[in-house]
């Protein structure tokens, strides 16, 4: 502060450095809570990763010997390859789903409201409520899906959740079912921000129908497509509870994702060296992948 003619006045700070501080202000919350809740536990288990530790024992370095030990087992290298089919089949056929509802329903049909909630229901319905009726659907001898291929001529329907090979397909359909309600929405917003004038001129222009969908409304639609994409690719790595809430991984191992493998090597195993190499290791293909993605996002626009 400085005096003039008798009067003490305070020197302000910039406009800039004032707004700057506000907006600060409002993010700093964020940042505390990522430092405390995600940076430092990933720290730990970084350091974790290369050290032997059941929760009751003193910690004990290990090296490298927990990455050695998980990739040799025939498990984890089963779940990883489980879980790039599932995140390959629930980004296609989710982003796939999610743009066909999104454009029915962007037109102007009766009812169309009631069918957007409809649809977006399963995202904020509970997991467990959703596991228990697919598990009522899935059913071999009374439920009514296998009823219906009964009724189109399937005489052996699959077990669907008690069968070693129809478990993950079956987990994926109702993981698709569960998330393109939610995407729907993110398409409508962008379906509702194209000008209606643009549909007028390819109209003039002789565009209609799939031409006009493919050669412009498609391409800007890209950015959601972007943000879709991206949003499935890392859920769909890290989902755990749909699988745990309808087979807890089984039968035998046949619907054991890299969650669920980090989940046993916890809580059933206590091993929590082996457990944090197995999450360093799943972080690492989650980064490389998005870092892919946002480069081929980058090289397409």
């Amino acid at each position: 502060m400085y005096i003039k003619t008798g009067v003490i006045e305070r020197k302000r700070l910039p406009l800039a450095v004032r707004n700057n501080l506000v907006g600060y202000s409002f993010i700093l919350p964020n940042f505390i809570g990522f430092f405390i809740f995600i940076f430092i536990p990933i720290c730990f288990s970084m350091l974790l990763s290369f050290m032997y530790w059941d929760g009751f024992n003193a910690m004990s370095f290990n090296g490298i010997k927990n990455f050695i030990a998980i990739l040799n087992e025939s498990v984890f290298r089963k779940s990883i390859n489980r879980t790039f089919i599932y995140t390959i089949s629930c980004v296609f056929f989710t982003a796939f789903a999610s743009l066909g509802l999104a454009v029915l329903l962007n037109e102007k049909i009766k009812g169309r409201g009631f069918f957007r909630s409809a649809i977006f229901f399963p995202h904020v319905a509970s997991i467990v409520s959703i596991a228990v009726v697919w598990r009522l659907l899935f059913m071999k001898d009374v439920g009514p899906i296998n009823a219906f291929l009964r009724l189109i001529g399937v005489t052996d329907p699959p077990g669907w959740f008690a069968s070693t090979q129809w478990a993950l397909p079956a987990v994926i359909i109702v993981a698709i079912w569960r998330s393109m309600g939610y995407y729907m929405i993110v398409y409508l917003a962008a379906l509702q921000n194209i000008p209606k004038e643009l549909h007028e001129a390819a109209s003039i222009d002789g565009a209609s129908g799939f031409k006009y969908f493919w050669r412009i409304v498609f391409p800007l639609l890209s950015p959601a497509t972007f943000f879709v994409v991206l949003m499935l690719t890392v859920n769909s790595f890290k989902s755990f509870d749909i699988i745990f809430a309808l087979t807890e991984g089984g039968p035998g191992t046949a619907t054991t994702l890299i969650s669920n493998y980090i989940y046993n090597k916890a809580f059933i195993a206590f091993n929590y060296g082996q457990t944090s190499a197995s999450a360093m290791i799943l972080l690492v293909i989650v980064a490389f992948l998005a870092f892919f993605q946002f480069k081929l996002e980058k090289k397409l626009s």
